[in-house]
């Protein structure tokens, strides 16, 4: 198929595409570029042997996607597109619904108007609230905490609407838990703007001397060990379970949200602990008070996943974090060239 990869220029978006083209797809990015590089374009192509079609243009830009749609025979959507920081969306609540919200409507509405109606959406855990125990079952009731979460609440809902409304869209949003590790090649990883908002970047950057010291937020949790627990699935079993969603889009009328994960929890100490026996150095860090909106643990049931698109992680966290190390020795500043940071 001809697939549109919208946000296939960043972390989870690359790695779908080289998923998606090892299956023998043909790919179309587009990205706005806002928190990603176009310099992973040609890594990626490197990698497959494949060109990628690219296209720099924002998803409110409803005439920049019908161009794209009128040029391209577009077969299914991957919807990977949004804003994603938790901290920043409680300080611009508005730019995250317009840019979630509203890049999703645009999106829609031109997939409605060029009968392109298979679509594979990138939803998140998120959507789960912080009242509930683990594991996190999709028929929970859903309860964002933070406008991110709300942005892919009210994206789900509609998307679940307008699949009751006319049967022939085909949609599976992916419920993924904390995405971590990198290409094993070194080539493709996750690369922080600035400072990293997710904790392996972090204590990564702690581990090679580029950042001081790592802030564990909560150490009084009822855990194994006092921090949070959290469901860590690789990049690329991600990658390959959105493979797997659009190779049953075909076959699963309506809307259907599946969680993508591990099964298994994992505390930020455990992480930490084996990331200093992967990279044979120490991290340093200090526990600190606990976040606003922070669970004590989380980790999917993933049962849904392998019943209906026959997937399940293979990856463990050892090598999660090999594959998180190799990326960050070989790409210390991410995509951008050592030279520019001196």
């Amino acid at each position: 198929m001809r697939v549109l990869v919208t946000g296939g220029a960043g972390y989870i978006g690359s790695h779908a595409v080289v998923a998606l083209q090892q299956a023998g797809h043909e790919i179309v990015v587009v990205d706005n570029l806002c928190h990603s590089s176009a310099a992973v374009l040609p890594r990626i192509e490197a990698l497959s042997g494949k060109k990628i079609d690219f296209v720099a243009a924002d998803l409110n830009d409803k005439f920049a996607l019908e161009r794209i749609f009128s040029r391209f025979d577009i077969d299914a959507v991957m919807h990977f597109a949004a804003l994603k920081a938790v901290n920043e969306s409680r300080a611009q609540a508005a730019r995250f619904y317009h840019n979630n919200v509203g890049g999703t409507l645009c999106l829609l509405e031109v997939m409605e108007k060029f009968h392109c109606k298979r679509l594979v959406f990138s939803s998140s855990a998120v959507v789960y609230g912080i009242e509930q125990s683990p594991p996190f079952f999709e028929h929970m009731p859903l309860k964002a905490q933070n406008p991110y979460g709300h942005t892919k609440v009210m994206s789900e809902q509609i998307l679940k609407d307008m699949a009751a409304a006319d049967g022939e869209w085909h949609v599976i949003a992916l419920r993924y838990c904390n995405p971590i590790g990198a290409h094993p090649s070194g080539t493709i990883g996750e690369a922080a703007d600035t400072v990293p908002n997710n904790l392996l970047p972090y204590v990564a950057k702690v581990a090679c001397g580029q950042l001081p010291l790592l802030k564990v937020f909560g150490g009084d949790y009822e855990t194994v060990d006092g921090t949070g627990v959290r469901d860590f699935v690789h990049v690329m079993d991600l990658a390959e379970g959105h493979c797997r969603a659009l190779d049953k889009l075909a076959e699963l009328e309506g809307f259907h949200a599946v969680n993508l994960g591990t099964g298994k929890g994992v505390s930020v100490l455990e992480l930490i602990t084996t990331f200093e026996q992967v990279c044979q150095r120490p991290v340093a860090y200090q526990i600190a008070p606990r976040r606003e909106g922070d669970i004590p643990a989380f980790w999917a049931d993933v049962q849904l996943a392998e019943q209906l698109l026959q997937w399940r992680s293979k990856r463990d966290l050892r090598q999660m974090l090999e594959d998180a190390w190799r990326w960050q020795c070989a790409n210390p500043y991410g995509y951008m060239p050592a030279e520019s940071k001196n």
